[in-house]
């Protein structure tokens, strides 16, 4: 998961020498309205939409080059917290650069954790194989995340409306002023939202179902939306997602459901590409089976509704081929 590169003071230090080195430069325009920072351009985007003109938004991870697990952060990114209005996070262990961030600014900026919004963030156990204890789950592992959760929210169309709703809530408590502009902005991305949400409904009832597999569990959400099952062994999954060694018990298991001929996709994370993963692609591309390849950030060019609508339309794509 992504880790601070420098402490909290060491950060600030750095900003002021950087500062100091400047001398006449002339100061930066101040921005207008209020100051939004989002852990992703995911979040950055849904934040855009709600506030329109009223607010300045900033994504720290703006670029799907970026793999966010190994994120680290940097000193602008320090100020732009010390100095937000609202900051919003995914949350359940996925970006815990963001708390770390928040807590050593001082800053009294509002925090909307997406994964809380989505009742995640109490850690409670989703899998039925090998269930942790609540303890365990509250603490997570190594790496970061809630064990048993799936904390990749942003794939599920159903949380990101109440996050948008959430947002628009909180500006509003922020800048009553333009209470009017965000509830018209919330209206119009919730309309568009639920357009999608019918699509991938549709195609659901189009495709029939079945048995999938990914390489990493980002995109589980929506597949489930589009009505599949992903039964890629969750120890094969969780190690990619950590940057662990796959167990080779595993790595067959994914292997074997690959060549089993159930498999009417695999879904493959761009942003966590390693041997493991590309040896399962490889072996389902000599199977025939198509790939649908999935990432974590917004690709340039597209926002929130467009990029969902172009994953459900790639998959559509795929496996009409």
């Amino acid at each position: 998961m992504p880790t601070l590169s420098r402490s909290v003071p060491a950060l600030l230090v750095a900003v002021a020498a950087g500062t100091a080195l400047t001398g006449c430069a002339a100061p930066a325009p101040e921005a207008t309205g209020l100051s939004v920072v989002a852990s992703t351009n995911v979040y950055g985007d849904i934040a855009a939409a709600i506030a329109g003109d009223a607010a300045t938004v900033t994504s720290i991870i703006d670029s799907p080059t970026v793999d966010p697990h190994s994120y680290e952060a940097s000193a602008q990114d320090q100020l732009a917290i010390a100095g937000a209005d609202l900051v919003i996070e995914n949350g359940g262990g996925y970006d815990p650069f963001i708390d770390l961030l928040v807590e050593g600014s001082g800053t009294t900026a509002v925090v909307i954790s997406a994964a809380a919004v989505a009742g995640l963030e109490e850690g409670e156990a989703h899998s039925d194989e090998e269930a942790h204890s609540e303890e365990e789950a509250a603490e997570g592992d190594d790496h970061g995340h809630l064990e048993g959760v799936n904390e990749h929210v942003w794939y599920d169309l159903h949380v990101m409306g109440d996050v948008a709703e959430a947002i628009a809530a909180e500006l509003t408590e922020l800048d009553a002023a333009n209470a009017d502009a965000y509830a018209a902005n919330l209206e119009a991305f919730l309309v568009e939202l639920e357009a999608v949400e019918e699509e991938a409904h549709e195609l659901s009832e189009q495709l029939g179902g079945g048995v999938v597999a990914s390489t990493e569990p980002v995109p589980a959400y929506l597949l489930a939306e589009l009505g599949f099952d992903d039964e890629a062994p969750e120890e094969f999954s969780e190690a990619i997602e950590e940057g662990a060694d796959v167990p080779p018990l595993a790595l067959q298991e994914v292997l074997d459901l690959i060549a089993s001929g159930e498999v009417r996709l695999l879904a493959y994370n761009e942003q966590t590409a390693s041997p493991e993963t590309e040896r399962v692609r490889a072996a389902a591309e000599e199977a025939g089976i198509p790939v649908v390849s999935f990432v974590e950030t917004l690709p340039d060019g597209e926002d929130y509704l467009s990029w969902m609508r172009t994953n459900i339309e790639a998959v559509a794509a795929a496996l009409a081929a």
